[in-house]
């Protein structure tokens, strides 16, 4: 099935204009609470406490879909974030926008498995690859635009109003859509809902969604430490962000017929290869091509992450499978971008490299040695 007939579906645009918004959120937190405070450690307190939340809490939302249908649990959900954003709007006291800041994050929907959960109940297995690959193109350009639009905005209580706005108003479209939301879940995968995700496969791909979130996690970091000293960040990251959007735009294009798990450890594989430039460079020209080479790889490896967990795991908690995995990304994230903080200290941007190398290294031996 081409692109041109799934961007028809109404359910994709609802829940692009809504990723818009979640991409929009965490700097404009950042900037309004710093604004307020005048306190970065304050900032960082409050998005902090807003991703940690949104990780942990991610799943079980994810599982009341499952288990109720995204119609009836959109809504509170929805009103809840809307909530929690008024409540760091207004507040003035650390500890109310860091409840806020919580509240936030527990509360904001995973439209990303939502919408994964309605092309797996929609289309064939044949065409998913497209589906999952145009998911992934619709990620990359919401983290491109959310953070742009925020700096363009200028005003970060203006900010972060407008992207609860896109969220709440994307969700709700998405719940207003019953007739492409997947069925719930029935009682007898009820009794016992967790099994399926219990299952050695699945295990493997949250472990490789926890070595893509470290990937992600260290490079920014790495490549802005390198931009300090050789200029170039816009360049740099624009580069890398390029090479994905055409990789994944490429991938959606046709049939493969190589295994999904063949993919993923081939590409992982070559993944880690790519990052070797980015331990040596010492121009932006050099960093480039290893910046464009890791691009390249990066929605290859969402797209079969994507297409495993959705052959891995039951229908019954098949949103919850794809929460799960942006929740192991979250977590790599998180822990990669402290570790790579330390090693660019300690031994300049190289050090944060080699975090971000070490991260696709852990991919590659984990689909080598389980998947392939």
């Amino acid at each position: 099935m081409p692109y041109r007939a799934l961007l028809r579906t109404p359910f994709f645009l609802t829940t692009a204009v809504g990723r818009v918004g979640v991409a929009m959120t965490s700097l404009g937190i950042v900037w309004l609470v710093h604004e307020r405070t005048g306190s970065y450690v304050t900032a960082g307190l409050v998005t902090g406490g807003f991703a940690v939340a949104e990780a942990v809490a991610g799943p079980q939302l994810a599982r009341l879909a499952d288990r109720y249908g995204q119609t009836r649990v959109l809504p509170p959900m929805l009103l809840a974030h809307a909530a929690a954003v008024a409540l760091i709007l207004t507040g003035t006291e650390t500890w109310v926008m860091a409840a806020g800041g919580i509240l936030a994050g527990a509360a904001i929907p995973q439209l990303g498995a939502l919408s994964a959960a309605r092309w797996a109940a929609l289309l064939p297995a044949e065409t998913l690859p497209t589906a999952f690959a145009l998911e992934a193109l619709a990620n990359e350009l919401a983290y491109l635009t959310g953070p742009a639009l925020v700096s363009v905005i200028g005003y970060p209580a203006v900010g972060t109003t407008v992207a609860a706005t896109l969220v709440v108003t994307g969700g709700l479209a998405l719940a207003a859509q019953r007739r492409t939301a997947p069925p719930t879940s029935t009682r007898a995968a009820r009794r016992n809902p967790g099994r399926s995700l219990l299952r050695p496969r699945f295990a493997v791909l949250v472990g490789v969604n926890l070595g893509l979130g470290g990937f992600f996690g260290a490079m920014p970091i790495s490549v802005t430490a390198f931009a300090v000293e050789h200029g170039s960040a816009t360049v740099l990251f624009a580069t890398s962000s390029g090479a994905s959007l055409l990789a994944g735009w490429l991938y959606g294009l046709r049939r493969w017929r190589t295994a999904p798990r063949v993919q993923l450890a081939l590409v992982t594989c070559g993944m880690t290869v790519a990052c070797l430039p980015s331990l040596v460079a010492d121009s932006p020209l050099e960093l480039g091509i290893g910046l464009a080479l890791t691009g390249l790889a990066v929605p290859v490896v969402i797209v079969t992450c994507s297409i495993s967990a959705e052959a891995a795991v039951d229908r019954a908690v098949l949103t919850q499978a794809f929460a799960w995995l942006a929740s192991a990304s979250a977590a790599g994230s998180a822990l990669a971008a402290a570790a790579a903080g330390w090693a660019v200290d300690a031994f300049g941007p190289h050090g944060g490299f080699a975090v971000a190398a070490a991260s696709a290294a852990l991919m590659a031996v984990i689909t080598c040695l389980c998947l392939a």
